[in-house]
């Protein structure tokens, strides 16, 4: 009853809850580890986070080697086997997943405080001694094939790869995180296992750590856990992002048997500190992130196009892109596509009200502490915070800068980061019934669902 009061609350106009970021201690260990320790004693549990530069930017034209290698790391250790360390952690309850995306590698683990004794040395045991199951590695290779193949068949699962690589090219940025078919076909055990010995080093990476625990006994317990784990080299950091199209384009993905069409409209966007990333956030709520925004009002409410629309910022390292993603039935994807950028001109055109203005306000704020209430969203966001070379006031001065917006800085903010011209599509779906029409939106090039890559 008194969570449900809270976000009843959070509703009203002018409730400001002042959210901070809890109290942690930051502390880099001789090897060149770091450690981000916050304690929450109300429930007894660990969440652990761990990010090392070690995501898919750095695989060069092996795609999908960082994520392979990722998940490699659970293909037995120097002391458990595959089959061991699945069972010890299921009798536990306690999860530990590893991954990559596509500027990190990642290994995220939630436990009972009672069981960390068992945990940890598991935890230190697949970041540090992975032994690379040969046997194992090859059934993962075939399972992932054969997703990959499948995921053709369901356009939404590839149409932002699809994207990114129009965008981006070959840059970094336009790899596709679990590779192809093609490039996994051709990835060997050595080749993830020298992707290890480049890019999993104590320095440049994070171990976050948010729970029931004491920071002194949890920061000795950590620096003698990983205290063998040897600093290496740094590894050469991708380049970064050249010039990217400043022309209208449209990419035709053909898929014969589709009924619908995928839908992509993008645009240049900003990295993850850009300073004025609240601002963003407010305006793009209004147009396109809540189910009240001018692109759901318009595209599903007014003229029933769609079910689900939304505009967002992918924000990196070094750039980022702006997109609006919608899906349609063929017969409609031309009138939906000139709704979704009528709405965006509105921006322009319309503005943004102080009436407006305060619903989105309210909203956001509204929004903004439940993303960090559990000891694993918070674990994440020290990462993050880590691997994006973010400060505290990242969170500490949110709902300040929120409720400082007025009319006039959310004009300039539009006027600076909001594209009105020079979009670039991506659609899949049965092309024939829409080329001719989709050239007023840029140069049309065309492909096949069925061609390798994207």
């Amino acid at each position: 009853m008194k969570k449900i009061l809270f976000f009843l609350l959070l509703a009203l106009p002018g409730f400001s809850q002042n959210f901070k970021l809890p109290r942690y201690e930051k502390l880099v260990l001789p090897n060149g580890l770091t450690l981000m320790l916050m304690e929450q004693h109300e429930v007894p549990v660990l969440a652990v986070s761990v990010g090392l530069p070690a995501g898919a930017v750095y695989d060069g034209a092996q795609y999908g080697l960082a994520n392979l290698t990722a998940e490699s790391l659970k293909f037995g250790t120097k002391s458990f086997s595959k089959a061991l360390l699945d069972e010890k952690l299921d009798f536990l309850g306690a999860q530990l997943s590893t991954y990559a995306t596509l500027e990190t590698a990642s290994l995220t683990s939630s436990f009972a405080v009672k069981d960390q004794e068992t945990v940890w040395p598991m935890i230190k045991e697949v970041l540090v001694n992975p032994a690379f199951d040969a046997s194992e590695f090859e059934k993962r290779k075939s399972r992932l094939l054969v997703e990959l193949k499948q995921a053709k068949q369901r356009p939404s699962a590839v149409l932002g790869e699809y994207f990114n690589h129009f965008y981006y090219g070959n840059q970094p940025y336009g790899s596709p995180a679990d590779g192809t078919p093609e490039s996994i076909g051709g990835i060997t055990l050595d080749q993830v296992k020298n992707f290890y010995r480049t890019h999993y080093q104590p320095n440049g990476t994070v171990v976050s750590v948010v729970g029931d625990f004491n920071t002194a006994a949890m920061k000795a317990k950590l620096t003698t856990l990983f205290k063998d784990w040897k600093k290496g080299t740094a590894a050469t950091p991708p380049p970064a992002v050249k010039a990217v199209p400043s022309q209208s384009r449209v990419l035709l993905v053909n898929k014969e048997n589709a009924t619908e069409t995928q839908i992509i409209i993008g645009q240049k966007g900003v990295p993850m500190n850009n300073p004025d990333y609240v601002g963003i956030e407010v305006v793009n709520t209004i147009l396109g992130a809540r189910f009240t925004s001018w692109l759901v009002d318009e595209l599903r409410v007014n003229h029933g196009y769609t079910y689900g629309v939304r505009s967002s910022f992918d924000m990196k390292k070094a750039g980022g892109t702006f997109v609006i993603r919608t899906f349609t039935p063929t017969k409609t994807t031309i009138p939906a596509i000139d709704l979704a950028l009528e709405v965006i001109g509105r921006l322009y055109t319309k503005g943004i009200d102080e009436k407006l203005l305060t619903s989105a306000k309210n909203y956001v704020k509204g929004q903004f502490p439940p993303r960090f209430e559990t000891p694993a969203q918070l674990a994440s966001l020290l990462t993050t915070m880590f691997t994006y070379g973010l400060n505290d006031s990242y969170i500490n001065d949110f709902q300040a800068k929120v409720d400082a917006l007025n009319v006039d800085s959310v004009k300039r903010i539009i006027q600076t980061y909001f594209p009105k011209d020079h979009f670039q599509l991506v659609l899949i779906g049965k092309t024939a019934e829409y080329r001719e029409a989709a050239k007023k939106y840029g140069e049309v090039s065309e492909k096949q669902i069925e061609t390798p890559g994207y």
